[in-house]
Protein backbone atom coordinates (compact mmCIF):
# COMPACT_ATOMS: atom_id res chain seq x y z
CA UNK A 1 0.00 0.00 0.00
CA UNK A 2 0.93 3.44 -0.74
CA UNK A 3 -1.07 5.58 1.05
CA UNK A 4 -0.93 6.19 5.27
CA UNK A 5 -3.40 3.98 5.86
CA UNK A 6 -0.53 1.18 5.22
CA UNK A 7 0.72 0.40 9.61
CA UNK A 8 4.62 0.00 8.26
CA UNK A 9 4.45 3.54 6.48
CA UNK A 10 2.87 4.85 9.35
CA UNK A 11 5.26 3.78 11.96
CA UNK A 12 8.49 4.55 9.53
CA UNK A 13 6.76 8.29 9.17
CA UNK A 14 6.65 8.74 13.53
CA UNK A 15 9.96 7.04 13.74
CA UNK A 16 11.63 9.61 11.35
CA UNK A 17 9.65 12.73 13.44
CA UNK A 18 11.38 11.14 16.21
CA UNK A 19 14.44 10.89 14.72
CA UNK A 20 14.27 14.63 13.73
CA UNK A 21 12.81 15.64 17.03
CA UNK A 22 15.39 13.90 18.83
CA UNK A 23 18.14 15.33 16.37
CA UNK A 24 17.70 18.97 16.81
CA UNK A 25 17.14 18.18 20.74
CA UNK A 26 20.63 16.41 21.34
CA UNK A 27 22.41 19.25 18.58
CA UNK A 28 21.63 22.11 21.09
CA UNK A 29 22.49 20.62 24.51
CA UNK A 30 26.30 19.20 22.63
CA UNK A 31 26.39 22.48 21.19
CA UNK A 32 25.75 23.94 24.10
CA UNK A 33 27.93 21.78 26.77
CA UNK A 34 30.90 21.37 24.16
CA UNK A 35 32.99 24.46 23.29
CA UNK A 36 33.16 25.25 19.68
CA UNK A 37 36.64 24.91 17.35
CA UNK A 38 37.65 27.70 15.81
CA UNK A 39 38.39 26.16 12.44
CA UNK A 40 39.96 28.87 9.46
CA UNK A 41 36.38 28.13 7.30
CA UNK A 42 34.58 30.29 5.58
CA UNK A 43 33.01 32.75 8.06
CA UNK A 44 31.23 35.73 6.59
CA UNK A 45 30.48 38.81 9.23
CA UNK A 46 27.00 39.40 10.31
CA UNK A 47 25.89 42.85 8.77
CA UNK A 48 23.55 43.66 11.77
CA UNK A 49 23.65 43.06 15.43
CA UNK A 50 21.69 40.33 17.00
CA UNK A 51 18.24 40.82 18.94
CA UNK A 52 17.48 38.65 21.92
CA UNK A 53 15.28 36.46 19.54
CA UNK A 54 18.14 36.21 17.29
CA UNK A 55 20.54 35.27 19.87
CA UNK A 56 17.85 32.29 20.62
CA UNK A 57 17.47 30.74 17.45
CA UNK A 58 21.50 30.69 17.31
CA UNK A 59 21.49 28.97 20.46
CA UNK A 60 19.11 26.65 19.58
CA UNK A 61 20.27 25.63 16.15
CA UNK A 62 23.94 26.69 15.76
CA UNK A 63 25.22 23.77 15.51
CA UNK A 64 23.33 23.13 12.18
CA UNK A 65 24.92 25.94 10.47
CA UNK A 66 28.59 25.12 10.43
CA UNK A 67 31.48 23.94 8.28
CA UNK A 68 29.60 23.81 4.72
CA UNK A 69 26.12 24.57 5.94
CA UNK A 70 27.59 28.37 5.94
CA UNK A 71 28.16 28.41 2.41
CA UNK A 72 24.25 27.75 1.93
CA UNK A 73 22.96 30.38 4.19
CA UNK A 74 25.45 32.84 2.73
CA UNK A 75 24.16 31.99 -0.51
CA UNK A 76 20.56 32.29 0.49
CA UNK A 77 20.83 35.27 1.99
CA UNK A 78 23.28 37.24 -0.43
CA UNK A 79 23.58 34.87 -3.98
CA UNK A 80 26.50 33.65 -5.46
CA UNK A 81 28.66 36.69 -4.19
CA UNK A 82 31.89 34.57 -4.18
CA UNK A 83 33.59 32.63 -6.80
CA UNK A 84 33.88 29.92 -4.12
CA UNK A 85 30.00 29.92 -3.60
CA UNK A 86 29.67 28.47 -7.29
CA UNK A 87 30.64 25.07 -5.45
CA UNK A 88 27.20 24.64 -4.05
CA UNK A 89 24.25 24.45 -6.07
CA UNK A 90 21.04 26.06 -5.99
CA UNK A 91 18.04 23.94 -5.30
CA UNK A 92 18.65 24.08 -1.57
CA UNK A 93 19.72 27.37 -0.85
CA UNK A 94 16.84 28.60 -2.64
CA UNK A 95 14.21 26.36 -1.12
CA UNK A 96 15.91 28.01 2.21
CA UNK A 97 14.97 31.21 0.90
CA UNK A 98 11.91 30.82 -0.29
CA UNK A 99 10.48 29.37 3.13
CA UNK A 100 11.77 31.86 5.40
CA UNK A 101 10.31 34.77 2.94
CA UNK A 102 7.09 32.75 2.67
CA UNK A 103 6.19 30.36 5.81
CA UNK A 104 8.29 32.18 8.08
CA UNK A 105 7.46 36.11 6.77
CA UNK A 106 5.39 36.74 10.48
CA UNK A 107 8.78 36.40 11.80
CA UNK A 108 10.67 39.22 9.94
CA UNK A 109 9.75 41.99 12.97
CA UNK A 110 11.11 39.93 15.33
CA UNK A 111 14.42 38.21 13.49
CA UNK A 112 16.61 38.97 10.75
CA UNK A 113 17.21 37.50 7.39
CA UNK A 114 19.95 35.26 8.50
CA UNK A 115 17.85 33.99 11.76
CA UNK A 116 14.63 32.61 9.54
CA UNK A 117 16.88 31.43 6.99
CA UNK A 118 19.07 29.08 9.55
CA UNK A 119 15.26 28.66 11.12
CA UNK A 120 13.96 27.56 7.81
CA UNK A 121 16.68 25.49 7.06
CA UNK A 122 16.55 23.44 10.11
CA UNK A 123 12.40 23.27 9.52
CA UNK A 124 12.87 22.74 5.67
CA UNK A 125 15.32 20.05 6.46
CA UNK A 126 13.49 18.15 8.66
CA UNK A 127 10.13 17.86 6.73
CA UNK A 128 12.39 16.42 3.42
CA UNK A 129 13.75 13.84 6.07
CA UNK A 130 10.37 12.24 6.39
CA UNK A 131 9.10 12.44 3.16
CA UNK A 132 12.95 10.64 1.77
CA UNK A 133 11.71 8.11 4.70
CA UNK A 134 8.61 7.39 3.04
CA UNK A 135 10.22 7.94 -0.45
CA UNK A 136 12.52 5.23 0.26
CA UNK A 137 9.76 2.74 1.61
CA UNK A 138 7.71 3.01 -1.34
CA UNK A 139 10.71 2.23 -3.59
CA UNK A 140 11.61 -0.61 -1.66
CA UNK A 141 8.17 -1.66 -2.15
CA UNK A 142 8.47 -1.69 -5.79
CA UNK A 143 11.94 -2.91 -6.11
CA UNK A 144 12.24 -5.65 -3.60
CA UNK A 145 8.51 -6.87 -3.29
CA UNK A 146 9.11 -7.43 0.29
CA UNK A 147 7.48 -4.68 2.40
CA UNK A 148 9.00 -5.80 5.46
CA UNK A 149 12.40 -5.65 3.67
CA UNK A 150 11.29 -1.89 2.39
CA UNK A 151 10.16 -1.32 6.24
CA UNK A 152 13.66 -2.44 7.86
CA UNK A 153 15.09 -0.45 5.24
CA UNK A 154 13.69 2.79 6.00
CA UNK A 155 13.71 2.89 9.63
CA UNK A 156 17.41 1.98 9.29
CA UNK A 157 17.15 5.51 6.78
CA UNK A 158 16.00 7.04 10.17
CA UNK A 159 19.29 6.23 12.14
CA UNK A 160 21.73 6.96 9.18
CA UNK A 161 25.08 7.33 9.85
CA UNK A 162 24.83 10.68 7.45
CA UNK A 163 22.09 11.43 9.82
CA UNK A 164 23.60 15.30 10.85
CA UNK A 165 24.06 16.44 7.16
CA UNK A 166 20.30 15.61 6.79
CA UNK A 167 19.67 18.27 9.25
CA UNK A 168 22.00 20.54 9.05
CA UNK A 169 22.13 22.96 6.47
CA UNK A 170 23.33 21.08 3.80
CA UNK A 171 21.46 19.64 0.63
CA UNK A 172 21.94 16.20 1.39
CA UNK A 173 18.44 15.79 2.35
CA UNK A 174 16.74 17.29 -0.77
CA UNK A 175 18.93 15.71 -2.56
CA UNK A 176 18.02 12.15 -0.85
CA UNK A 177 14.04 13.09 -1.54
CA UNK A 178 14.29 13.84 -5.28
CA UNK A 179 17.09 10.88 -5.60
CA UNK A 180 14.71 8.00 -4.04
CA UNK A 181 11.31 9.78 -5.30
CA UNK A 182 12.76 9.65 -8.93
CA UNK A 183 13.75 5.97 -8.59
CA UNK A 184 10.12 5.23 -7.45
CA UNK A 185 8.16 7.13 -10.11
CA UNK A 186 10.40 5.44 -12.80
CA UNK A 187 9.92 2.04 -11.39
CA UNK A 188 6.00 3.08 -11.36
CA UNK A 189 6.68 3.85 -15.45
CA UNK A 190 6.25 7.31 -14.75
CA UNK A 191 9.34 8.50 -16.67
CA UNK A 192 8.38 12.08 -17.13
CA UNK A 193 7.91 12.69 -13.87
CA UNK A 194 11.09 10.36 -12.87
CA UNK A 195 13.01 12.52 -15.37
CA UNK A 196 11.93 16.08 -13.89
CA UNK A 197 12.61 14.65 -9.90
CA UNK A 198 15.80 13.98 -10.92
CA UNK A 199 16.62 17.05 -12.96
CA UNK A 200 15.82 18.93 -9.71
CA UNK A 201 18.23 16.28 -7.92
CA UNK A 202 21.24 17.70 -10.45
CA UNK A 203 19.74 21.21 -9.73
CA UNK A 204 21.37 20.34 -5.54
CA UNK A 205 24.03 18.23 -6.21
CA UNK A 206 26.36 18.00 -8.85
CA UNK A 207 26.31 13.85 -9.18
CA UNK A 208 22.71 13.97 -9.83
CA UNK A 209 23.77 13.78 -13.62
CA UNK A 210 24.62 10.31 -12.77
CA UNK A 211 20.84 9.57 -11.85
CA UNK A 212 20.58 9.71 -15.86
CA UNK A 213 21.89 5.90 -15.83
CA UNK A 214 18.69 4.73 -14.75
CA UNK A 215 16.81 6.03 -17.40
CA UNK A 216 18.95 5.01 -20.19
CA UNK A 217 19.28 1.34 -18.86
CA UNK A 218 15.57 1.08 -18.56
CA UNK A 219 15.58 2.01 -22.56
CA UNK A 220 18.16 0.24 -23.12
CA UNK A 221 16.90 -3.16 -21.46
CA UNK A 222 12.91 -2.37 -22.52
CA UNK A 223 14.76 -2.14 -26.43
CA UNK A 224 17.10 -5.76 -25.60
CA UNK A 225 13.99 -7.61 -24.66
CA UNK A 226 11.51 -6.21 -27.40
CA UNK A 227 14.19 -7.24 -30.05
CA UNK A 228 14.29 -10.51 -28.45
CA UNK A 229 10.92 -11.13 -28.22
CA UNK A 230 10.61 -9.89 -31.77
CA UNK A 231 13.31 -12.01 -33.54
CA UNK A 232 11.49 -15.33 -32.23
CA UNK A 233 7.74 -13.95 -32.54
CA UNK A 234 7.86 -11.99 -36.25
CA UNK A 235 9.35 -12.87 -40.13
CA UNK A 236 12.77 -11.72 -40.44
CA UNK A 237 11.76 -8.31 -42.06
CA UNK A 238 9.08 -7.54 -39.94
CA UNK A 239 11.02 -8.01 -36.99
CA UNK A 240 14.20 -5.81 -38.50
CA UNK A 241 11.53 -2.41 -39.09
CA UNK A 242 10.09 -2.89 -35.77
CA UNK A 243 13.84 -3.54 -34.02
CA UNK A 244 14.74 -0.16 -35.87
CA UNK A 245 11.91 1.92 -35.15
CA UNK A 246 12.08 1.11 -31.15
CA UNK A 247 15.92 1.86 -31.39
CA UNK A 248 15.29 5.83 -32.92
CA UNK A 249 12.54 5.71 -30.21
CA UNK A 250 15.01 4.93 -27.67
CA UNK A 251 17.46 7.38 -28.88
CA UNK A 252 15.35 9.94 -29.25
CA UNK A 253 13.94 9.25 -25.43
CA UNK A 254 17.43 9.16 -24.26
CA UNK A 255 19.20 11.94 -25.66
CA UNK A 256 15.78 14.52 -24.51
CA UNK A 257 15.63 12.85 -21.22
CA UNK A 258 19.48 12.67 -19.88
CA UNK A 259 19.30 16.52 -21.66
CA UNK A 260 16.57 17.25 -18.89
CA UNK A 261 18.69 15.77 -16.33
CA UNK A 262 21.79 17.65 -17.08
CA UNK A 263 19.81 21.24 -17.68
CA UNK A 264 20.15 22.39 -14.29
CA UNK A 265 24.18 21.67 -14.41
CA UNK A 266 24.84 23.35 -17.83
CA UNK A 267 22.56 26.28 -16.67
CA UNK A 268 24.31 27.12 -13.97
CA UNK A 269 27.89 26.61 -15.27
CA UNK A 270 26.10 29.14 -17.90
CA UNK A 271 24.75 31.40 -15.42
CA UNK A 272 28.27 31.12 -13.57
CA UNK A 273 29.93 32.29 -16.43
CA UNK A 274 27.68 35.33 -17.12
CA UNK A 275 28.21 36.47 -13.53
CA UNK A 276 31.77 36.11 -13.06
CA UNK A 277 32.84 36.46 -16.70
CA UNK A 278 30.88 38.77 -18.48
CA UNK A 279 31.00 42.12 -16.81
CA UNK A 280 27.83 43.71 -18.66
CA UNK A 281 25.78 40.75 -17.83
CA UNK A 282 23.56 42.55 -14.60
CA UNK A 283 24.01 45.73 -13.32
CA UNK A 284 26.67 46.93 -10.37
CA UNK A 285 25.66 44.94 -7.83
CA UNK A 286 26.42 47.00 -4.33
CA UNK A 287 28.32 44.88 -2.32
CA UNK A 288 28.11 45.65 1.44
CA UNK A 289 32.09 46.99 2.68
CA UNK A 290 32.26 44.09 5.27
CA UNK A 291 31.75 41.65 2.44
CA UNK A 292 34.42 43.15 0.10
CA UNK A 293 36.52 44.11 2.79
CA UNK A 294 36.13 39.94 3.52
CA UNK A 295 37.24 39.21 -0.70
CA UNK A 296 40.17 41.63 -0.04
CA UNK A 297 41.21 39.77 2.75
CA UNK A 298 40.99 36.01 1.93
CA UNK A 299 41.46 36.60 -1.92
CA UNK A 300 38.16 35.95 -3.04
CA UNK A 301 37.32 36.82 -6.51
CA UNK A 302 33.92 38.56 -6.41
CA UNK A 303 30.63 38.72 -8.52
CA UNK A 304 30.87 41.46 -11.46
CA UNK A 305 34.78 42.13 -10.32
CA UNK A 306 36.02 45.09 -12.82
CA UNK A 307 39.68 43.22 -12.22
CA UNK A 308 41.00 40.62 -13.57
CA UNK A 309 39.01 37.49 -14.99
CA UNK A 310 39.18 33.85 -13.39
CA UNK A 311 41.44 31.96 -15.13
CA UNK A 312 38.21 29.45 -16.15
CA UNK A 313 36.29 31.84 -17.78
CA UNK A 314 39.07 31.67 -20.18
CA UNK A 315 38.54 27.54 -20.83
CA UNK A 316 37.02 26.50 -24.43
CA UNK A 317 34.32 25.09 -21.62
CA UNK A 318 34.25 27.21 -19.06
CA UNK A 319 32.75 25.09 -16.72
CA UNK A 320 33.31 26.71 -12.70
CA UNK A 321 32.62 23.66 -10.61
CA UNK A 322 35.64 21.46 -12.10
CA UNK A 323 37.82 24.48 -11.44
CA UNK A 324 36.50 25.41 -7.97
CA UNK A 325 36.47 21.72 -6.83
CA UNK A 326 40.30 21.59 -8.12
CA UNK A 327 41.57 24.83 -6.98
CA UNK A 328 39.67 25.42 -3.44
CA UNK A 329 38.92 21.93 -2.30
CA UNK A 330 41.86 20.22 -4.09
CA UNK A 331 39.58 17.46 -5.54
CA UNK A 332 41.13 15.25 -7.92
CA UNK A 333 42.17 11.88 -8.95
CA UNK A 334 44.03 9.96 -5.94
CA UNK A 335 45.38 13.71 -4.49
CA UNK A 336 43.79 12.34 -0.77
CA UNK A 337 46.11 9.61 -0.57
CA UNK A 338 48.00 10.93 1.64
CA UNK A 339 50.08 9.50 5.22
CA UNK A 340 48.00 12.61 6.92
CA UNK A 341 44.68 11.49 6.22
CA UNK A 342 44.67 8.12 7.46
CA UNK A 343 42.59 8.92 9.95
CA UNK A 344 40.05 10.00 7.39
CA UNK A 345 40.36 6.82 5.34
CA UNK A 346 39.29 5.06 8.69
CA UNK A 347 36.08 7.10 9.39
CA UNK A 348 35.14 6.37 5.99
CA UNK A 349 36.02 2.45 6.07
CA UNK A 350 32.77 1.22 7.16
CA UNK A 351 30.73 2.64 4.40
CA UNK A 352 33.45 1.70 1.88
CA UNK A 353 33.29 -1.88 3.25
CA UNK A 354 29.53 -2.31 3.55
CA UNK A 355 29.25 -0.33 -0.32
CA UNK A 356 31.13 -2.79 -1.99
CA UNK A 357 30.32 -5.64 0.14
CA UNK A 358 26.85 -4.79 -0.66
CA UNK A 359 27.58 -5.32 -4.66
CA UNK A 360 29.60 -8.27 -4.44
CA UNK A 361 26.99 -9.69 -2.31
CA UNK A 362 24.51 -8.91 -5.23
CA UNK A 363 26.93 -10.28 -8.37
CA UNK A 364 27.73 -13.24 -6.83
CA UNK A 365 24.58 -15.29 -6.10
CA UNK A 366 24.10 -14.71 -10.19
CA UNK A 367 27.40 -13.87 -11.76
CA UNK A 368 25.79 -14.70 -15.53
CA UNK A 369 23.15 -12.84 -15.17
CA UNK A 370 25.59 -9.64 -13.72
CA UNK A 371 27.88 -10.02 -16.80
CA UNK A 372 25.57 -10.10 -18.90
CA UNK A 373 24.37 -6.45 -17.53
CA UNK A 374 21.16 -7.72 -16.37
CA UNK A 375 19.84 -7.55 -20.20
CA UNK A 376 18.02 -11.25 -20.29
CA UNK A 377 14.93 -12.40 -18.38
CA UNK A 378 16.16 -14.56 -15.50
CA UNK A 379 15.28 -18.13 -15.31
CA UNK A 380 12.02 -18.87 -12.71
CA UNK A 381 12.78 -21.25 -9.71
CA UNK A 382 14.16 -19.56 -7.35
CA UNK A 383 12.46 -17.31 -5.02
CA UNK A 384 15.24 -15.23 -3.82
CA UNK A 385 15.83 -13.92 -7.51
CA UNK A 386 12.17 -12.52 -7.94
CA UNK A 387 11.91 -10.68 -4.25
CA UNK A 388 14.51 -9.30 -1.62
CA UNK A 389 17.93 -7.97 -1.93
CA UNK A 390 18.47 -10.55 -4.62
CA UNK A 391 15.86 -9.86 -7.17
CA UNK A 392 16.41 -9.13 -10.87
CA UNK A 393 15.36 -5.04 -9.97
CA UNK A 394 18.13 -4.03 -7.79
CA UNK A 395 20.91 -4.87 -10.21
CA UNK A 396 21.08 -1.29 -11.53
CA UNK A 397 20.84 -0.01 -7.83
CA UNK A 398 23.80 -2.02 -7.57
CA UNK A 399 25.73 -0.92 -10.42
CA UNK A 400 24.98 3.14 -9.31
CA UNK A 401 26.09 2.62 -6.07
CA UNK A 402 29.28 0.94 -7.06
CA UNK A 403 30.22 3.22 -9.75
CA UNK A 404 29.70 5.82 -7.03
CA UNK A 405 31.68 4.57 -4.60
CA UNK A 406 34.70 4.35 -6.56
CA UNK A 407 34.69 7.51 -7.80
CA UNK A 408 33.82 8.37 -4.11
CA UNK A 409 37.26 6.63 -3.42
CA UNK A 410 39.41 7.87 -5.94
CA UNK A 411 38.19 11.44 -6.69
CA UNK A 412 36.66 13.34 -3.64
CA UNK A 413 37.73 14.01 -0.09
CA UNK A 414 37.31 10.17 1.53
CA UNK A 415 35.87 11.41 4.88
CA UNK A 416 32.38 12.65 2.48
CA UNK A 417 31.96 9.25 0.91
CA UNK A 418 29.73 8.23 3.88
CA UNK A 419 27.48 11.14 3.36
CA UNK A 420 27.86 11.18 -0.53
CA UNK A 421 26.80 7.33 -0.89
CA UNK A 422 23.98 7.35 1.87
CA UNK A 423 21.87 10.35 0.15
CA UNK A 424 22.47 9.17 -3.09
CA UNK A 425 21.72 5.31 -2.92
CA UNK A 426 18.91 2.79 -1.08
CA UNK A 427 21.59 -0.02 -1.26
CA UNK A 428 23.49 -0.11 1.56
CA UNK A 429 19.91 0.38 3.81
CA UNK A 430 18.74 -2.40 1.41
CA UNK A 431 21.52 -4.62 2.09
CA UNK A 432 21.70 -3.71 5.88
CA UNK A 433 18.55 -4.61 6.38
CA UNK A 434 18.92 -7.93 4.02
CA UNK A 435 21.88 -9.02 6.49
CA UNK A 436 19.16 -8.19 9.44
CA UNK A 437 16.67 -10.40 8.31
CA UNK A 438 19.16 -13.54 7.38
CA UNK A 439 20.77 -13.65 10.68
CA UNK A 440 18.99 -11.44 13.26
CA UNK A 441 16.00 -13.96 14.85
CA UNK A 442 14.67 -11.13 16.48
CA UNK A 443 14.26 -9.31 13.52
CA UNK A 444 12.64 -12.53 11.18
CA UNK A 445 10.40 -13.36 13.65
CA UNK A 446 6.81 -11.90 12.56
CA UNK A 447 6.13 -10.30 16.10
CA UNK A 448 8.80 -8.02 15.42
CA UNK A 449 7.33 -6.23 13.22
CA UNK A 450 4.72 -5.05 15.51
CA UNK A 451 3.70 -1.57 14.81
CA UNK A 452 1.80 -0.93 17.65
CA UNK A 453 2.79 -0.03 21.72
CA UNK A 454 4.13 -2.92 23.56
CA UNK A 455 2.17 -5.06 25.36
CA UNK A 456 2.95 -5.77 28.86
CA UNK A 457 3.65 -9.44 28.38
CA UNK A 458 6.42 -8.56 25.58
CA UNK A 459 10.14 -8.85 26.96
CA UNK A 460 11.40 -5.63 28.74
CA UNK A 461 14.90 -5.40 29.20
CA UNK A 462 15.84 -4.54 32.80
CA UNK A 463 13.59 -0.94 33.04
CA UNK A 464 16.63 1.35 32.53
CA UNK A 465 16.63 4.71 31.42
CA UNK A 466 17.42 3.92 28.01
CA UNK A 467 14.52 1.52 27.68
CA UNK A 468 11.93 3.58 29.23
CA UNK A 469 13.11 6.80 26.89
CA UNK A 470 12.69 4.13 23.89
CA UNK A 471 9.48 2.66 25.54
CA UNK A 472 7.79 5.82 25.97
CA UNK A 473 8.79 8.02 23.36
CA UNK A 474 9.64 6.10 20.35
CA UNK A 475 7.49 3.90 18.39
CA UNK A 476 7.93 0.24 18.58
CA UNK A 477 9.70 -1.47 15.39
CA UNK A 478 12.21 -3.64 14.41
CA UNK A 479 15.05 -1.45 15.39
CA UNK A 480 13.79 0.04 18.69
CA UNK A 481 13.22 -4.28 19.51
CA UNK A 482 16.91 -4.54 18.47
CA UNK A 483 17.81 -2.72 21.24
CA UNK A 484 15.72 -2.85 23.45
CA UNK A 485 16.87 -6.57 23.34
CA UNK A 486 20.72 -5.65 22.11
CA UNK A 487 22.48 -8.57 24.40
CA UNK A 488 20.52 -10.76 22.76
CA UNK A 489 21.52 -9.77 19.38
CA UNK A 490 23.66 -11.09 16.54
CA UNK A 491 27.36 -9.97 16.09
CA UNK A 492 25.66 -8.72 12.45
CA UNK A 493 23.29 -7.05 14.34
CA UNK A 494 25.44 -5.65 16.67
CA UNK A 495 27.58 -4.43 13.93
CA UNK A 496 25.08 -2.65 11.79
CA UNK A 497 23.45 -1.21 14.54
CA UNK A 498 26.35 -0.01 16.49
CA UNK A 499 28.09 1.65 12.99
CA UNK A 500 24.34 3.20 11.89
CA UNK A 501 24.11 4.83 15.99
CA UNK A 502 27.53 5.72 16.85
CA UNK A 503 28.05 8.07 13.32
CA UNK A 504 24.31 9.26 14.06
CA UNK A 505 25.64 10.53 17.56
CA UNK A 506 29.39 11.27 16.19
CA UNK A 507 28.33 13.23 13.72
CA UNK A 508 26.25 15.39 16.14
CA UNK A 509 29.05 15.64 18.78
CA UNK A 510 31.90 16.90 16.30
CA UNK A 511 30.06 18.47 13.07
CA UNK A 512 27.95 20.48 15.40
CA UNK A 513 30.81 21.97 17.50
CA UNK A 514 33.13 22.97 14.28
CA UNK A 515 34.88 19.64 14.89
CA UNK A 516 36.01 17.68 11.70
CA UNK A 517 33.69 14.48 10.98
CA UNK A 518 32.54 13.37 7.26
Amino acid sequence: SGNMEDPLLWTVVQFAVCSRILTVVLQAVLNFLIPDHKPNVFSPPRLYKFNHWDTSVEFFFSGFSHWDAEHFLFIAEHGYLYEHNLAFFPLFPLCVRTVAETFLWPLQWTLHLRSRLLLSAVLLNSAIFVLAAVALYKLGCVVLQNRKLAYLSSLLYCITPANVFMAAAYSEGVFALMAFSGMYKLEKRQRLLSCILFSFATAARSNGIVNAGFLIYTHVKHSVLQLTADIHAAPKPLWKLRSCRSLLKSTLLIVVETAVIFLPFILFQYYAYQNFCVHNFSPERKIPSELVELARTKGYHVVNARKKLPTWCFQFYPVAYSYIQDVYWNVGFLRYYQFKQIPNFLVALPIIVLGFWAAWHYVIMDPSYCIRLGLVNRNKGREEFETGYHSFRVFVYAVHAAVLLVFGVLYIHIQVVTRFLMSSSPLVYWFCAHLLQKSEPLVYADKSYITTSSSPQQSHAGGSFLHDILRNYFPINPVTELLLQWKKCTLTTKCILGYFLSYWLFGLVLHCNFLPWT
